[in-house]
């Protein structure tokens, strides 16, 4: 994807006006006839709260608002409840106050909301899903916030409209860029004046920055690819950080082999003992004789054994035939 250079706020505003005035929704007849302390309400559904010195989110906001300023005050908190009242918001302005934190729940109920600028706050982390409910979402700016050096892998991922953002001269090292590369509509990415890290954990976002860049998109780190742009060295990095194995890379193989071994090993143990009880078994079965089968022999024997008897007398009686007395009776 071929990144921009750093968008500039004024057109892109324009862009999100025209985008606000051709969706023809018309004043509620419903809109709050108050407006807050300090601040300017009109007939367009404008709320202009800007360098008033505001320490807190501005109270008794009509509801029907459509654009909110409420930049170059002090607040230090959006508080999702009051916020979320204004369902028709479109426009928010918090750009140069005291913000510390955006969650989830801040903006829970701004399904309307096409253009967000928090800017110039002192932001440090963007959680998951903390523009998750911003359907509508089409320009987000994060710039010059200095402790920002966390951003969540899916902190954009559902935002499909986001066209453009801005991230530039925050604390970003590195940026998972998987969710924003599956957002077809993202045209312009501004991610210059942050010390980003040049190395194999940011190999993908330094692939993905087109070298026609021109903004100040450069490496911090390492110290010899200091001041060279991230497009410049994306296709170096790819060479250099598939060239050789890592220490974990090492650690894996080891591993893998010791399973493999382990495995091995179990499965020879095992079909060597099955083995043993399979022929044990053979050895035991042909030395039983069946009972059926021993009595059939015995009366095979003794049947035998008489008849031999029966001839070896008969024999003897041919040999030897029998003498007969005669006894004289005397008359």
């Amino acid at each position: 994807m071929r990144l921009a250079p750093q968008p500039s706020a004024h057109p892109l505003r324009l862009i999100v006006l025209l985008l606000v005035l051709s969706a023809g929704v018309t004043t509620s007849p419903v809109l709050s006839t108050g407006c807050p302390d300090r601040c300017v309400c009109d007939d367009q559904l404008v709320v202009q709260c800007a360098g008033q010195h505001l320490t807190t989110f501005p109270v008794n906001l009509p509801l029907a608002t459509r654009q909110l300023i409420i930049s170059n005050n002090r607040i230090a908190e959006l508080p999702p409840l009051a916020l979320n009242y204004l369902s028709d918001l479109v426009y928010l302005d918090c750009s140069n106050n005291s913000l510390t934190e955006i969650s989830e729940s801040t903006f829970g109920n701004l399904r309307k909301l096409a253009y967000l600028d928090l800017s110039f706050n002192t932001l440090t982390r963007i959680e998951d899903r903390t523009f998750g409910p911003l359907a509508s979402l089409v320009m987000l700016r994060m710039t010059d916030n200095p402790g920002l050096s966390h951003i969540h892998p899916d902190a954009f991922a559902e935002n499909a409209a986001l066209q453009v953002l801005d991230v530039s001269r925050n604390n970003l090292t590195t940026l998972n860029i998987t969710s924003l590369i599956a957002l077809q509509a993202l045209r312009s990415v501004g991610l210059s004046g942050n010390p980003w890290s040049c190395e194999c954990d940011n190999e993908d976002l330094c692939l993905w920055v087109h070298l026609e860049d021109e903004g100040q998109t450069v490496c911090s780190s390492p110290v010899d690819m200091q001041g060279s742009r991230l497009g410049e060295v994306g296709v170096q990095l790819r060479a250099l950080c598939h060239q050789t194995l890592g220490s974990w890379d090492y650690l894996f193989f080891v591993l893998i082999g010791f399973a493999i071994f382990a495995a091995g090993t179990v499965s020879a143990w095992i079909m060597g003992v099955i083995m043993v009880l399979y022929e044990r078994y053979i050895k035991k079965k042909d030395q039983q004789v069946d009972p059926d089968e021993e009595g059939d022999i015995l009366e095979t024997g003794t049947s035998g054994s008489n008849g031999n008897l029966n001839s070896t007398h008969t024999s003897w009686l041919r040999t030897f035939p029998p003498t007969h007395k005669h006894t004289a009776v005397s008359s």
